[in-house]
């Protein structure tokens, strides 16, 4: 077969993924200042949002071995630690996975983190779900999708950028947290959750990937949006395999997926296409 010229294969990506345009380096403060002008505006409009007991009472909180209470929901987490601690190690101290900018194994170390720390944290807040413990679930899942976002804006755009965006967002996670337990208000956070819903699907499929086996993302984005999906539409998840397991827990399962396939890509990918930093 014979190989495609690195520039014709560049040109060509460029023209069939728009976006790249809306990312070059005269138009990303813009887009960025556009970005978070609407984000703002749309978390003045958005009316206060109490913290109510209501969000610990899950569809499944049966006790289904002694002294476990919401036993799935707790059961469920570990996968999130059986994958994240291997990934974390291998990303920090093996040679084994396709990485190959600084700035890179920096996000993918923060999300292998934030799904090792889940895996506690999540664990230890559904055993008793309740103000004082969420955050030990909530944050270290924030951690874990800011990453993933900032992952593609630093393999597909530019490492600076996606570092910027990596911290920045990791400090709006933390801003938040502080908004939710001070001010009694979680409209920054669930505002939050809906930003890496929204920007990584997009990304996946607008830029061009810079390795091999990219396909892995498509089926991964599939997973943390079924996993979202699942986790608003625990009771109705629920019911509707006649309470065998609810979406909550189907939602722990589908992230610690996300985790597999994407340790599954680190350790298969190669570099396809150059880019400068």
């Amino acid at each position: 077969m014979r190989a495609v010229p690195k520039q014709k294969a560049m040109s060509l990506s460029s023209e069939f993924h728009p976006l790249r345009h809306l990312l070059r380096r005269e138009n990303r403060l813009r887009l960025a200042l556009s970005a978070a002008l609407f984000f703002v505006v749309l978390l003045l409009v958005t009316p206060r949002m109490p913290h109510s007991p209501s969000l610990h009472l899950f569809a499944d909180m049966r006790t289904l071995l002694a002294g476990v209470p919401n036993t799935l929901n707790v059961l469920t987490t570990y996968p999130l630690l059986l994958f994240g601690v291997p990934g974390l190690v291998l990303c920090l101290f093996g040679g084994w996975f396709g990485i190959s900018l600084r700035g890179e194994a920096v996000a993918w170390a923060f999300y292998f983190a934030g799904n090792a720390v889940a895996g506690f944290g999540s664990a230890y807040y559904h055993l008793k779900p309740d103000d004082d413990r969420i955050v030990w679930d909530r944050l270290p899942m924030m951690i874990s999708s800011f990453s993933l976002l900032s992952l593609l804006v630093i393999e597909r755009v530019n490492e600076r950028l996606g570092l910027s965006c990596l911290f920045s967002f990791l400090t709006l996670a933390l801003v938040s947290i502080a908004c939710e337990r001070v001010f009694d208000d979680v409209r920054l956070c669930m505002l939050l959750h809906l930003i890496p819903c929204i920007a990584i699907p997009t990304m996946v499929y607008l830029l061009p990937p810079k390795y091999t086996f990219s396909r892995f993302w498509f089926l991964a984005t599939g997973f943390y949006l079924l996993a979202r999906f699942e986790g608003i539409a625990d009771k109705k998840v629920y019911n509707a395999n006649g309470y065998f397991i609810s979406g909550h827990s189907l939602e722990h399962l589908c992230l610690s997926m996300v985790s597999f396939i994407l340790t599954l890509m680190l350790s298969f990918r190669s570099i396809r296409i150059a880019r400068d930093s």
